[in-house]
């Protein structure tokens, strides 16, 4: 079953059970999934999928420190609750010390030794850890490493 089925069954499971919340927040991944899909004139696999699923949990942590800034707890509560509902279609989390060897790895392997190979570390690392790390967290760990 590819990951828009999945989407699917559980839109129709969140109908039955008359789970408002959950309905709304999976009718929300199904039009920007269909939306990317009109755009590009293509039928998305289970990586672009997931690619606009992340791209929607980046957007909502966004808005919860916008929101903490306004002091509006409400919607900031209100959309940590979205993204708990959309990390259930993303893969597993990488750890924190399955990312810092991740580091290790990629700046090894590329040979970086300043600032400068950045680009190169992060490419490395970004193929691997792709949909399974928060990559701005997994760029700060970077630049600690190689300006450490």
């Amino acid at each position: 079953m590819t990951l828009k089925e999945r989407i699917t069954e559980d839109m129709k499971a969140a109908m039955r059970a008359s789970e408002k919340e959950r309905l709304l927040t999976i009718r929300m991944v199904q039009a920007a999934i269909k939306q990317r899909e009109v755009d590009e004139r293509v039928v998305l696999d289970d990586a672009q999928v997931i690619a606009v699923i992340e791209k929607m949990v980046k957007q909502r942590r966004e808005s919860i420190a916008a929101f903490e800034q306004g002091g509006r707890a409400d919607l900031a509560e209100k959309e940590q609750s979205e993204i708990a509902l959309l990390q259930v279609y993303l893969p597993a989390q990488l750890s924190a010390a399955e990312i810092d060897a991740l580091i290790k790895e990629a700046i090894a392997s590329t040979g970086a030794t300043s600032m400068k190979d950045m680009g190169k570390v992060m490419g490395a690392v970004k193929a691997k850890a792709a949909g399974r790390a928060d990559m701005g967290a997994v760029s700060a760990s970077i630049k600690a490493a190689l300006s450490g």
